[in-house]
């Protein structure tokens, strides 16, 4: 079992940035992949970046150049670094882990992020 918690969310304006924190807990040593998901209202949740136990990265194209994934082992944290944030950024962000073999998959409760000025 792995127990996700997002942090880092709330109101900022168009332009701003937001750095959204993810703390794992539980069998983390079985974790493969973390990923960041968000989803707006009426739409279906999309994935915005992951990163491996190895440290790389992929990222979805619309927010490549503006949001960067990074992992601290040392304190079982990713985070998602956000700029340029956009209104059309406003959504539930939701941290994932993917355990090796993969098919075990835990969701976080989610952390909501709004752009508005």
């Amino acid at each position: 079992q792995v127990q996700l918690v997002e942090s880092g969310g709330g109101l900022v304006q168009p332009g701003g940035s937001l750095r959204l924190s993810c703390a794992a807990s539980g069998s983390i040593f079985s974790i493969n992949t973390m990923a960041w998901h968000r989803q707006a209202p009426g739409k279906q949740r999309e994935f915005l970046a992951y990163i491996t136990k190895g440290g790389g990265t992929v990222y979805a194209d619309s927010v490549k150049g503006r949001f960067t994934i990074s992992r601290d082992d040392s304190k079982n944290t990713v985070y998602l670094q956000m700029n340029n944030l956009k209104p059309e950024d406003t959504a539930a962000y939701y941290c994932k882990a993917v355990l090796f073999g993969g098919k075990d998959i835990y969701w976080g409760q989610g952390t909501q992020v709004t752009v508005s000025s």
